[in-house]
């Protein structure tokens, strides 16, 4: 291991100064499940590392209809989030026990694809970011957090410190398929949002991951969606919809031809759960 320096800052602000001073040569590291194997393997190299995990970004509060999760907050603590079931069964499926133990909300954002799943079921309850740096705070959603493969909007010397999570006005469903029952790599995660006034949608938010360069939102299959009833033509619509925009790809998992057919067939039964929850 080539890691001379190791940091652990006692507040958002102390490690705020210490990116500031030390910039792109620091590896921010969270609960360490993304960071450690590569660091393990020989793969990283990081010459400084900052750990979070006494920042104070570890906690859930509920204030005004939003669910603010600290960044540093992990996945099994989610498991208890009870006034949003999308984000417990999102939780429960990523990895095994010891990564949900270890794993962060924070640090979910940053997994390559397929990893990521819970990131999915943020974007499709319209999550916000908080991003904190020296020269103050800013709220950014997360579905514009994304810039490409591993690349996001952070500014340099910025961190991501709270997940703001409006509570679900609508119906939601959350379906992963993977290679085995659990503890698996995604072929295709579905997350969705719908809000219906009677039989029609008047909001949907679609979520995908493992088919993109970072988790996506099905926009086209959306517009499909508004404004129609919630019946079995406008699902089949929205699922081809879905198949034809998202961007797979091919790895030791599934190929980019998979991927996308099994898009098509889970967007289909993520949409036919939330009509039979009605």
């Amino acid at each position: 291991m080539n890691t001379r320096e190791y940091f652990l800052p006692q507040s958002v602000n102390e490690a705020t100064q210490l990116l500031a001073k030390h910039g792109p040569f620091m590896l921010v590291m969270a609960g360490g499940t993304i960071a450690m194997p590569l660091i393990n393997e020989g793969i990283s190299f990081p010459q400084k590392v900052m750990g979070l995990r006494r920042a104070g970004l570890s906690y859930v509060t509920k204030p005004n209809g939003k669910i603010t999760i600290g960044a540093m907050s992990t996945l099994t603590q989610m498991l208890d989030l009870k006034e949003i079931p999308i984000l417990q069964e999102a939780a429960h499926q990523v990895g095994g026990w010891a990564i949900r133990n270890m794993g962060t909300v924070g640090g979910n954002l940053f997994a390559p694809p397929p990893a990521g799943d819970f990131a999915a079921a943020l974007m499709a309850l319209d999550a916000q970011l908080k991003l904190v740096s020296t020269a103050g705070a800013r709220i950014i959603s997360l579905t514009d957090f994304y810039t490409g493969f591993m690349t996001t909007a952070l500014s340099p010397g910025e961190l991501v410190t709270e997940i703001q999570v409006p509570v679900p006005t609508g119906k939601t469903a959350y379906l992963k398929y993977g290679r085995k029952h659990a503890n698996t790599p995604a072929v295709v995660t579905v997350a969705a949002q719908i809000e219906l006034d009677g039989e029609g949608v008047t909001n949907s938010r679609i979520a995908l991951n493992a088919v993109g360069p970072h988790p996506i939102r099905a926009s086209k299959a959306e517009e499909i969606l508004s404004g129609s009833p919630l019946n079995p033509t406008t699902i089949n619509m929205a699922a081809s919809a879905a198949a034809e925009e998202c961007e797979p790809f091919s790895d030791a998992i599934a190929t980019e031809w998979y991927r996308r057919k099994m898009v098509e067939v889970y967007v289909r039964r993520t949409l036919t759960k939330i009509t039979d929850r009605r």
